[in-house]
């Protein structure tokens, strides 16, 4: 049996702001809201329901897997936004991006803090 990943909820202090910024940077849409999560849809059929949580929020990582051919694009996206990118996930080479698997990635903050990622091929693993 399979399992697929169908939704998942991401908590922002603003759900309308943090689901714009990551769908903008992503060239995604904003759904409609449906009760008190706001989606973002990625290609995979995979669902990001922004919810407005009270009090502090953890910071998670989502990575993308995204086509090298967009890649550069959402680059363009963040430095218009004024967002700073980094070559690795603890964001110690900010400006740069990665080569790891024969793909470009990179990481960036959303409003909230969370750790995301960008990545044109999917990271490798022993078999």
């Amino acid at each position: 049996m399979a399992a697929d990943l169908n939704h998942t909820v991401v908590h922002a202090s603003d759900r309308t702001a943090s689901a714009h910024f990551l769908a903008g940077i992503l060239g995604l849409e904003v759904g409609a809201p449906l009760g008190p999560f706001l989606p973002v849809d990625t290609g995979n059929g995979v669902t990001l329901d922004f919810y407005a949580a009270d009090g502090p929020i953890a910071s998670q990582h989502y990575a993308f897997l995204v086509p090298d051919e967009e890649f550069d694009t959402m680059i363009g996206r963040l430095e218009a936004a004024g967002v700073t990118y980094y070559a690795d996930p603890h964001h110690t080479e900010p400006g740069r991006t990665n080569s790891l698997f024969g793909g470009r990635g990179a990481y960036f903050e959303d409003p909230d803090g969370h750790n995301m990622e960008i990545i044109t091929r999917p990271y490798a693993r022993p078999a």
